[in-house]
């Protein structure tokens, strides 16, 4: 299969190399909710393991990295968020330049955080996963719903 040179050439040069390398579009967001429930080892991990597995290909917005070591540290241990941030880092962090910021402001159906991971995935062409409802008909992302409680 051959990778649309145009895509690739919009991407960001780091993206570039693992985008040409890689079955392209395979760049991954995984939203904080998908990242806690692996942390958290919950019946939903392995879910997500397969895209933390491929660090190479993981987009990580910094709002995600303060979500998760947010979370973590609150309701487990500073050892154990510090040691999940260390897993994150070895993905590419994104910061919220102007651009990112502008395009997650015209979401107005999401929430500030969620805004800023969707527009940070958009703009590196990654595909979103995600477990929160408020994404599911956007394009670009892939949704795990959530069975109901019983």
């Amino acid at each position: 299969m051959t990778k649309p040179r145009s895509l690739i050439a919009a991407l960001p040069a780091p993206q570039q190399k693992r985008a040409a390398a890689s079955n392209f579009p395979s760049l991954i967001t995984l939203d904080s909710s998908c990242w806690l429930e692996y942390f958290m080892d919950s019946e939903r991990a392995p879910l997500y393991a397969p895209a933390v597995a491929k660090t190479e290909q993981l987009i990580v917005p910094l709002i995600t990295v303060y979500e998760v070591y947010k979370k973590l540290r609150r309701e487990l241990s500073d050892a154990i968020a510090r040691e999940a941030i260390g897993l994150m880092r070895q993905g590419e962090l994104v910061e919220a330049d102007l651009t990112i910021t502008l395009a997650a402001a015209a979401h107005t159906e999401l929430a500030m955080a969620d805004s800023l991971i969707y527009a940070t995935a958009r703009q590196h062409l990654a595909v979103v996963w995600t477990q929160d409802a408020h994404f599911e008909k956007l394009p670009g992302v892939k949704f795990f719903r959530k069975t109901p409680a019983h």
